[in-house]
């Protein structure tokens, strides 16, 4: 069996036609959900795209890996999904960004890992000053000129040189749409105009204290959320361009029958709802942990759609089951063989996301500090307001742990801001019910749910045993 992942980055599910947005153009995700299981409620271990990537790779949380920062990736030491794979004999290649593999990890997971640069085109300008609200003229060229595009590209080139008798392989394809900022090629750019745009999700009550800061710091308070969102979907409709390519290229190449292609992102995007943009490193919205995940597997349900809650990282597990692969480390991922034969998920599955750093982890922070060049360090740059914030209120970015069911969601942080939602009454997220006496005995259970969930996730053992006997050769 060879397996390929599709994966756009802050791609979040709701925003694809198959998921429910009657405004949107991606017949391709359609097609693969059509040929394939879709599952309706798959959330991520993390809203930053290495600490995500990093837990997809080792079926671990977050808290059981350390892996909390965009630059604490794989090392050598560490199991992971594409080592396996490689020592049992497969083919890795990976093109695009990585976010998820040390350099000196990188040769012992990958028999090649390259991301292919966008062709050379004019910078696009942001629409309003420093473009704080991500908001950029179209890019000029076409959209093969984006390194995306190229990346793809590179994976189907390498479909296309196969030979029978080749080893099988693993295709990963990191991409980076429709990540911030938000512009890309025409007519993507404007294939969707703001009076496409259903109504926003509002700023709500009792929000996060983040939530006001990232306004004020990104000066978003005459934001056009709407052409945002609008831009975003347009990027959306590039990704499913990108994965119908794909789609073609296996069939043209006569492998579909023994190829496992999964559809997936690192996580979602506020993309103008709550009168936000981006992401946030402690955000838990389902807007940026409910991704798409669409699975085709020789001999699935076609059309079969799962109700019930999944991890990202289970596709860690499904993998290596499918490939006979032990695993020789601690995870805590699910393979989800069954729902692709057709059953159903486990209806009382809570899943998890965690994110954010505490005052005393400096080194995690995403803001103003030595890894960045003075450009980077400066107001002209587009993240600058995030790292300032990160920096004069580490409150706003603190430590922050999610437990969702289908019917509730809790959030508990380390400087107060906890919050609860009633999904079945209140599914956009807008009214934080955290405290209120007519939800005490909910949130007491959920509570006692997650502290039980730390107990049994809090460490992972090493398999491997050392010695404990002193040798001649220990000195």
């Amino acid at each position: 069996m060879n397996y390929i992942l599709f994966f756009p980055d802050e791609l979040r599910a709701e925003t694809l036609s198959c998921y429910g947005n009657s405004k949107i153009n991606t017949p391709n995700f359609d097609r693969l959900a059509r040929e394939g299981v879709q599952f309706d409620q798959c959330h991520v271990q993390n809203t930053v795209c290495s600490p995500s990537r990093v837990s997809l790779f080792t079926g671990q949380y977050v808290h059981t890996n350390g892996h909390r920062t965009l630059w604490n990736l794989l090392q050598p030491h560490e199991h992971n999904m594409m080592r396996y794979l490689k020592d049992a004999g497969y083919e890795v290649r990976i093109y695009g960004k990585n976010d998820v593999l040390s350099q000196e990890a990188i040769p012992l997971s990958t028999d090649e890992f390259i991301n292919h640069p966008t062709k050379t085109t004019k910078r696009p300008e942001p629409i309003n000053g420093y473009g704080y609200d991500f908001l950029y003229d179209p890019v000029e060229g076409d959209y093969t000129d984006h390194n995306d595009y190229q990346n793809l590209k590179a994976g189907m080139d390498f479909i296309k040189s196969r030979k029978e008798g080749d080893k099988p392989f693993v295709l990963f394809l990191p991409l980076v749409m429709p990540h911030c900022p938000y512009t890309i090629q025409e007519p993507y750019y404007s294939m969707y105009s703001e009076e496409d745009i259903p109504e926003l999700r509002p700023e709500g009550t009792n929000k996060p204290i983040f939530h006001g800061l990232i306004r004020q710091y990104r000066e978003l308070k005459d934001a056009n959320f709407k052409k945002i969102q609008a831009i975003y979907m347009g990027m959306t409709s590039f990704m499913d361009q990108l994965l119908g390519e794909l789609m073609d290229c296996v069939k043209e190449a006569g492998i579909e029958d023994e190829t496992m292609l999964f559809a997936s992102a690192d996580h979602g995007d506020y993309a103008g709802d709550y009168n936000l943009v981006e992401k946030w490193p402690s955000g838990c919205e389902d807007v940026l942990t409910r991704v798409p995940l669409i699975v085709r597997a020789p001999g699935c349900k076609a059309g079969h759609k799962v109700a019930e809650q999944v991890e990202l990282f289970d596709i860690m597990a499904t993998v290596l089951e499918d490939a006979g692969i032990e695993c020789k480390h601690t995870h805590f991922a699910r393979s989800l063989a069954p729902q692709l034969a057709g059953g159903k998920g486990d209806p009382d599955r809570a899943v998890f996301c965690e994110g954010g750093y505490n005052p005393n982890e400096p080194h995690c922070n995403e803001g103003i500090h030595k890894r960045q060049t003075a450009f980077m360090n400066s107001p002209q740059f587009v993240y600058y307001p995030k790292g300032l914030q990160q920096k004069e209120h580490p409150e706003s970015v603190g430590r922050a742990t999610m437990l969702r069911t289908l019917d509730y969601k809790l959030v508990k942080r380390s400087f107060k801001d906890n919050e609860l939602y009633d999904l079945k009454a209140d599914p956009l997220e807008l009214n934080n019910v955290y405290g209120d006496d007519a939800y005490a005995g909910i949130q007491a259970e959920l509570e006692q749910r997650m502290l039980q969930w730390y107990v049994d996730t809090s460490d992972c053992v090493r398999t491997e045993e050392d010695p404990r006997g002193v040798t001649p050769d220990s000195f």
